[in-house]
């Protein structure tokens, strides 16, 4: 006997519609009997995570702080997935940004001028594009899976950092801590308003957001996205090359991670160390499935996701709690969005093997 899952001959469109507020729903459910389990109340965990930081206009500060790097990050992933690329390294892509924008505050670092800053978040956005052509001329040309370069070149990046921070761009006045100079405020991002800390950077990510939307919605490049990415038989057909689409959806997609993690140092940091991210290239992934790859959808998946590390650091204030349990929690979310998604398309089937049925058989 054996599993199979046979597509549906018409998948519910409502049950499309609503599969990721189930998958919401199912993940506040399960999270409630994680609470339990380990002896805590669930209603009064599940309020400090989800409802909690929104009473308090501090921490709306800090969602939009974590949703900006989440959307940028969502948005472009979520281009990529509907070409049928599937970029997953845009942690790697997110620190080579960072380390490329952060060329001129550090190198040049005598230099003030009002381009200093602009010129960080096309360095930024460079250095991530040049990360995420490795995989691309790698699948292009030589049809290696993007999903396993991607993500080893994830660790080069780590380890670069590292050794820049505690090597060649460590700071004289540090005492011997492994950062860079502090940023001079021309390479730093203004804040939205006085009450908190977030910055531009959310401007820029609700920006890059809907410009993509525009482009999926009322471009060619758009139709041509979606066209591969459904069949790129029918593309070729259409005219449409998929290798200049691995191109370009990788390209975008590293450059918007890249804008993303500049976007991160030079706004919340204020300088290079060896950790700039608590996995937001990877959660990005989950903002991506969770918006059904739609760059609108990113917008409020990356709001959701930036909640629950909010929440999570409120736990574990009032609850004592691991700070593991954001990651279960972002776990749990991801498996039931999948999940939701295939049981909406696919149904289960058991298939008995002849030599099963013929043994049931003789045993009559």
């Amino acid at each position: 006997m054996r599993i199979e899952l046979e597509k549906r001959a018409n998948p519910s469109t409502l049950f499309s519609i609503l599969s990721p507020f189930l998958a919401l729903v199912l993940t506040v459910i399960a999270g409630g009997i994680m609470f339990a389990l380990i002896g805590k109340d669930p209603v009064s965990a599940l309020y400090s995570f989800f409802v909690e930081p929104l009473l308090d206009v501090w921490s709306l500060h800090e969602i939009a702080i974590k949703a900006a790097p989440l959307i940028l990050i969502g948005a472009g992933l979520s281009i990529c997935y509907r070409s049928n690329n599937w970029n997953v390294g845009a942690e790697g892509q997110f620190i080579a940004g960072a380390i490329a924008g952060s060329i001129v505050p550090v190198v040049f670092h005598d230099w003030h001028s009002p381009l200093v800053l602009p010129l960080m978040l096309i360095f930024g956005m460079i250095g991530g594009a040049l990360y995420a052509a490795v995989p691309a001329f790698l699948k292009a040309h030589m049809n290696t899976n993007e999903i396993l370069t991607s993500l080893m070149l994830v660790y080069i990046a780590q380890l670069f950092l590292d050794w820049l921070v505690r090597g060649p761009w460590r700071s004289p006045d540090a005492y011997n801590f492994p950062v860079t100079r502090d940023f001079a405020p021309e390479a730093i991002l203004p804040e939205l308003v006085s009450s908190g800390r977030a910055n531009l950077g959310f401007l820029l990510a609700i920006v890059a957001a809907v410009a993509l939307w525009i482009m999926m919605r009322y471009t060619l490049k758009g139709f041509e996205i979606t066209v591969l990415g459904q069949s790129e038989r029918a593309g070729r057909f259409a005219g449409f090359s998929s290798k200049r689409m691995i191109w370009f959806s990788l390209l975008l997609s590293g450059a918007l991670a890249g804008l993303a993690g500049i976007s991160e140092v030079s706004g919340v940091i204020g300088k290079l160390q060896p950790i700039i991210s608590p996995g937001y290239g990877f959660t990005a992934i989950i903002v991506a499935f969770l918006g059904r790859l739609s760059p609108l959808g990113v917008i409020a998946a990356g709001l959701f996701l930036a909640l629950t590390y909010v929440g999570g650091e409120a736990v574990q204030l009032t609850l004592s709690v691991s700070d593991k349990v954001t990651r279960v929690f972002q776990g749990l979310l991801l498996f039931f969005v999948l999940s939701c998604d295939t049981l909406i398309q696919y149904k289960i089937r058991l298939v008995f093997s002849r030599l099963t049925r013929s043994s049931e058989g003789g045993a009559q």
